[in-house]
């Protein structure tokens, strides 16, 4: 491929052009040019398999489309978070409609856990803890088990509204449909939902948010020690495990993006330190007490400044048995966030050896302010004398109808360790409305994907007409067989851009740069105008496991000044 330097140097500074493995793993620029005005450009969209052809030698460049992104959703199912998932599941469209949106086009899957990884306090029950296992089963379902039933109280909670005001359908009417993982090759009902090449694993007519608001309620029968940061640890942890049924969820070319919902502070615990939670009573509220609170957790967990009552700033600290701070690692009586951290930063690590761009993404939904940060935290042991003595601190927030969340400052620390650029990424649980939540979280993870622009100007071969008419070829080499065949243009079916008949692939190039067509179907995505390339290519496949090693050609104007001032 041959570049203009000015274009070049363009290409190379932005977040478009991105080193790749040698051999795969990502799309990719090769050399294969003519001369003069017939210039051609090209690029490959290679998956694993196969001998799969190097890039960035010579003039070519490495571009990965990153188009996919792994949610995983960590939700507390103890007793106090009825209203919460009430909340969560009425507002999901706002992160959805994101995400399936024309301008983001996301393929993505949609894993949910909840905080219970289990307590000495909390002996479990038929259906907890989970552990980190992925919960894929319609609340309704779940209401007759108990699930929704807080037996903290008298007389004990129903909170079987968390379910019913959103979600009416049974596991029966939301069969998860087979689908592939390239992890193991085979096709079956996973737990999670998906949406990739714009089909989902749900049955026909259910929308992923109607799936959703039926399966993200978690009940509230959950253990009130939460641990969200060991229930993301050990949901990693399945999903790289061949013999859990959420292997595969993670795929080496995706986003990963973990949204925690919790009113309460991570109590993330060492099994070698258990005991204070039973005879060791240093971090209770009093040595007489007969059981601890989760007050606990927060003394075990969270040091402040100053003297108290209240406090300018507090940070995650790490306790010995004995209640002294600065404790080693193994000393530590919960986890330290360090151990967190590094897992998630490897993964991170691993994904940027394909794609240098590629993010993990962390927000919480917790006992921060409203409007936080500009609205700031607080610290205070004055107050509900009763809370205090049930969290250790006062509310960090206090919702409308009178629902207070503990200062999530473990999970804030961890939050702020993927935070990326100045996108807020942590939200208060105690707002009426978690649209906008959930819309920011979804504009944060739209924004970290990636089109695939045509990194040069493409020339116009109709200048009468008032969008680009573009001169390109995608053609698509057998893996096996290593036999080209001609990608087609993708057919209108129903508003979808579907592969014609018997084709297991086709494309669509979006030239619009907005605005000149009445539909936003054909526009181009912002980050591709933004940087002056007048091209994109989407590639639809007939079937998520079908496997494609694409190459590009276009041709290029003569005259790329006049034709892409923004170049």
């Amino acid at each position: 491929m041959r570049i203009a330097p000015l274009a070049l140097a363009l290409a190379l500074a932005s977040p478009l052009a991105l080193g790749c493995k040698g051999g795969g793993g990502g799309e990719s620029a090769t050399d294969s040019t003519t001369s003069g005005a017939d210039t051609s450009t090209s690029a490959g969209d290679t998956e694993s398999g196969g001998d799969l052809p190097s890039c960035g030698d010579g003039d070519s460049i490495c571009i990965t489309p990153l188009r996919s992104v792994d949610v995983l959703f960590v939700i507390d199912n103890s007793g106090s978070m009825a209203e919460e998932q009430a909340l969560l599941a009425a507002n999901f469209a706002s992160f959805i409609e994101i995400l399936e949106s024309p301008k983001v086009r996301a393929d993505y899957r949609i894993g949910i856990t909840t905080t219970d990884s289990g307590n000495p306090m909390c002996p479990g029950s038929a259906t907890t803890p989970e552990g980190g296992q992925l919960v894929l089963s319609s609340c309704v379902d779940r209401i007759p088990l108990g699930e929704f039933v807080f037996t903290g109280t008298d007389p004990v909670t129903d909170a079987s509204f968390a379910c019913t005001e959103s979600c009416s359908k049974g596991d029966a009417e939301l069969a998860i449909q087979p689908s592939f993982t390239s992890a193991d090759g085979v096709e079956k009902a996973r737990p999670w939902i998906e949406r990739i090449a714009g089909q989902t694993n749900l049955p026909a007519g259910v929308s992923m948010t109607e799936a959703f608001q039926c399966f993200g309620p978690q009940g509230v029968a959950g253990c009130g020690f939460e641990s969200p940061l060991e229930s993301l640890d050990r949901a990693l942890a399945r999903m790289e495990s061949g013999s859990e049924a959420s292997y595969g969820f993670l795929r080496d070319e995706a986003l990963l993006a973990v949204i925690f919902l919790t009113d309460e502070v991570d109590c993330s615990y060492n099994p070698a330190h258990s005991e204070i939670f039973t005879d060791n009573k240093v971090f209770w509220n009093d040595p007489g007490d007969l059981y601890p609170t989760s007050a606990a957790c927060w003394r075990a967990g969270v040091a402040c400044a100053g003297p108290g009552p209240d406090y300018p700033e507090c940070w995650s600290e790490s306790h010995d048995v004995g209640g002294s701070p600065g404790a080693s690692d193994d000393d530590a009586v919960l986890w330290p966030l360090g151990r967190y951290v590094d897992r998630l930063q490897a993964i991170e690590d691993e994904k940027r050896l394909i794609n240098v761009e590629a993010e993990v993404i962390v927000s919480v939904i917790a006992g921060v302010p409203s409007g936080y940060p500009q609205n700031p935290q607080v610290f205070s042991e004055g107050g509900d004398a009763q809370f205090l003595s049930d969290f250790g601190i006062g509310p960090g927030c206090v919702s409308a109808s009178g629902g207070a969340a503990v200062p999530p400052v473990r999970l804030r620390e961890f939050a702020e360790a993927f935070q990326v650029g100045d996108d807020t990424n942590l939200f208060s649980i105690c707002d009426d409305d978690y649209s906008p939540a959930l819309a920011a979280i979804a504009e944060i993870l739209s924004a970290n994907l990636r089109p695939t622009c045509i990194l040069d100007c493409v020339a116009d071969t109709d200048p009468q007409t008032p969008l680009l008419d573009p001169d390109c070829t995608i053609v698509n080499t057998d893996l096996e067989t290593k036999v080209p065949s001609v990608v087609p243009p993708c057919v209108d079916e129903g508003g979808e851009w579907t592969p014609p008949p018997g084709e297991p692939a086709c494309h669509v190039i979006l030239v619009d740069p907005g605005g000149v067509t009445p539909t936003i179907d054909d526009d181009l995505s912002p980050i591709c105008a933004d940087n002056g390339w007048n091209a994109e290519i989407v590639v639809i496949r007939a079937d998520p496991k079908v496997k494609l090693n694409l190459t590009y050609s276009c041709k290029l104007s003569a005259d790329p000044a006049a034709d892409c001032p923004g170049l």
